[in-house]
């Protein structure tokens, strides 16, 4: 039987309303993925089939943790392997796949469509601009990209940020854009909810499917939800209203690429039952620290009100601390860190840096390397962004589904077969031509014609290769682990792993790069279900790869190091200590804010950043920071002034007590101890 004793009465409320419409406040650090999971096991203990119930949040990392969690509370018997036993926990994009994959063919794709990752949507606008662009002009293709997604995901309001020039470019490569993916029988992010949505209202009866199998509906951060996520859920909840949305709106930092607050805000008007239960005990953070983010939020006007408290007792004052300069700044936050470490004995994983900007981070970078203080930077080059990782993904990609354009084209002449620039351009021209794919032109003798023999025979050579290598991957190979076989197979034989030795200078870089390979290569076979075909289970493993870009940055932040991070990345981490720099107009609030109306998003920022902090919160701004090496003056945040002055400390900072800082610093340093530095 399920223990709800260790429940707070407020979580306990929201895990024991099943049926109707509710709507959980769940304010910072109130313990949100306890109340979702316990609610998901309670439903399971009062009937539910587990079959019946959908979680949807937004990241894999969030979806696994909740995974786990949930498998703690839920019997055994529950639990089995059978998918059917279990109550579905994804991502918003994985249960488009999901959906996709058993009804995608009603829309006239095939049921092995590739999902393209942004790299590969860039490939693509890129593609299209060279064709339409005059000669020297210049566009970039991630504005027409960010534009095309607004516009796909919210309709013109949305998208009306972007430039005029930019709109009008937009619009015009749309079609393109979107036949060109379809040519490839490829789908984008953004398609795996809008095609579900098409197809929800394109063939009823699916639709209807859906709603019988998901007959209880939660959402986490609701707040952070598009105009396309909402719909999807409102979709599925709209008969049985059995709907439970988790959020914060007071967490809603994501209006810039499309986060709708008012679908928190006004979810009355579409669940007019609605029951509102606010989540206030926060057990993070100190009281106040918790009060200072209170008196941060209230300056808010639309809002729901919620007022955060915490049983750990008052806490260390806020530090707020002003700098001549940046380098000043960051070389005695690394002091501070430094301090605490010899001092108090505490770990360098106890801290984190928060910043608004990425430029921010490099006098940080420099503070912390020369006092050899290890430090990871989260939104560094990921694993899956190495040259050899995405050339391989690519191979996969393209062998599964030969007429996916942009993979065939990365990887046609890698290593060196025959296929230079200029024919694969050749290739390109003709099968736009001819309307096909480039894997199709490939294999059209009036294209084949057109080239010398001996590009002839090239061309000819790597369609043998992809449909025999195609065909043993559908065949399936006798083998205990038949994806790394066949895996290990192709790539000897196309020679890449000595094509990667040899395009380095160093050769330990070059082994690095085959031991990165392997090592990913041996993680194949335990992609999806082991009793699933290969062809199968190699498609479970690049929908995880492409919707899930975390997995590195969880390794590396696994060591004992410094935590570098913007304030837009830090939302659902905690540090015991926490500093965030750069409170300057400008910086927090943003420059753009005035202009684009997001003063309150960038409170509701801040506000997020203030309660990522456990114990202890120091908060600093400068009197100038250097920009392509010359010192501009800035100014304190308007923000600064809605900190509480009793919950403040302002440190003297003469001279004289900045003097005996670095004295009693570099005597822990040494070795010499509190004593000596007194």
């Amino acid at each position: 039987m399920l223990n709800l004793n260790s429940l707070n009465p407020q979580q306990r409320r929201a895990v024991e309303t099943l049926n109707g419409p509710v709507l959980i406040l769940a304010g910072a650090g109130t313990g949100k993925t306890r109340v979702i999971t316990h609610r998901i096991a309670h439903l399971i203990a009062r009937g539910v089939a587990p079959r019946n119930i959908l979680a949807i949040t937004f990241t894999n990392k969030a979806a696994r943790e909740m995974q786990q969690r949930a498998a703690q509370l839920i019997p055994r018997r529950t639990t089995a392997d059978d998918s059917s036993h279990r109550p579905t926990i994804c991502t918003f994009h994985s249960l488009g796949v999901r959906i996709l994959r058993q009804h995608i063919e009603r829309l006239g794709y095939k049921r092995n469509f590739v999902i393209y990752d942004e790299a590969e949507q860039l490939g693509v606008v890129r593609k299209i601009l060279a064709q339409i662009s005059a000669k020297g002009e210049k566009m970039d293709p991630a504005a027409v990209l960010g534009f095309l997604s607004r516009f796909k995901n919210g309709g013109e309001n949305s998208a009306a940020s972007a430039g005029e020039n930019v709109r009008a470019l937009a619009q015009h490569v749309r079609t393109r854009y979107e036949s060109a993916l379809r040519a490839c029988n490829a789908v984008d992010f953004d398609d795996l909810i809008l095609l579900t949505l098409k197809l929800f209202a394109e063939h009823p009866d699916v639709l209807e499917q859906c709603r019988a199998k998901y007959r209880y509906v939660m959402a986490d951060e609701y707040q952070d939800t598009n105009g396309t996520q909402f719909q999807l859920i409102r979709a599925l909840a709209e008969k049985h209203h059995n709907l439970c949305v988790v959020g914060d709106d007071d967490q809603s930092i994501y209006g810039w690429r499309g986060a709708e607050i008012g679908n928190l805000l006004n979810l009355e008007k579409h669940f007019p039952t609605v029951k509102t239960i606010k989540l206030e005990q926060n057990y993070r953070s100190t009281n106040t620290i918790l009060l200072a983010a209170n008196a941060i939020i209230k300056n808010n006007e639309r809002r729901r009100a919620k007022e955060l408290w915490s049983d750990k007792g008052t806490g260390n004052k806020i530090l707020l601390r002003a700098f001549p300069n940046d380098e000043d700044e960051a070389r005695s936050i690394v002091e501070q860190i430094e301090f605490a470490r010899l001092a108090h004995r505490t770990s360098w994983a106890d801290n984190a840096i928060l910043f608004r900007t990425n430029a921010q981070s490099r006098p940080l970078e420099t503070a912390l390397r020369q006092a050899g203080v290890r430090y990871h930077l989260i939104g560094g080059q990921s694993f899956f962004d190495r040259r050899e990782v995405r050339d391989f993904l690519a191979y996969l990609k393209m062998l599964i589904n030969p007429h996916d354009d942009i993979s065939l084209l990365r990887i046609a002449n890698v290593p060196a077969r025959g296929l230079s620039d200029v024919t694969m351009e050749r290739l390109l021209a003709s099968s736009h031509e001819h309307k096909c794919s480039v894997f199709s032109a490939m294999k059209n003798p009036l294209v084949q014609i057109i080239f010398q023999r001996k590009t002839r025979e090239s061309v000819e050579a790597f369609v043998e290769f992809i449909e025999r290598t195609h065909a043993l991957l559908l065949e399936g190979i006798a083998s205990p682990r038949p994806l790394e076989t066949w895996t290990e197979r192709f790539l000897e034989e196309t020679g890449y792993f000595d094509e990667l030795r040899r395009s380095e200078k160093n050769p330990e870089e070059g082994e690095n790069r085959v031991r990165n390979l392997r090592e990913l290569i041996a993680t194949l076979d335990n992609a999806g279900e082991p009793s699933a075909p290969a062809a199968g289970r190699l498609q479970c493993f690049l929908e995880d790869v492409t919707l899930d870009a975390e997995r590195e940055e969880d390794k590396e932040k696994a060591s004992d190091a410094v935590t570098l991070i913007t304030m837009h990345s830090c939302k659902g981490l905690e540090f015991p200590r926490v500093y965030i720099v750069g409170l300057e107009e400008g910086l927090l609030p943003h420059s753009r804010s005035t202009v684009e109306g997001t003063l309150a998003e960038e409170r509701r920022l801040f506000y997020v950043a203030v309660t990522r902090a456990m114990h202890t919160l120091a908060i600093s701004h400068c009197a100038g920071r250097k920009r392509y090496g010359t010192l501009i003056p800035c100014h304190p945040s308007r923000f600064l002034k809605e900190l509480p002055a009793e919950l403040i400390e302002e440190p003297e900072s003469t001279p004289v007590s900045q003097e005996r800082g670095k004295n009693l610093f570099a005597a822990l340093r040494s070795g010499a101890g509190l004593e000596t530095a007194k």
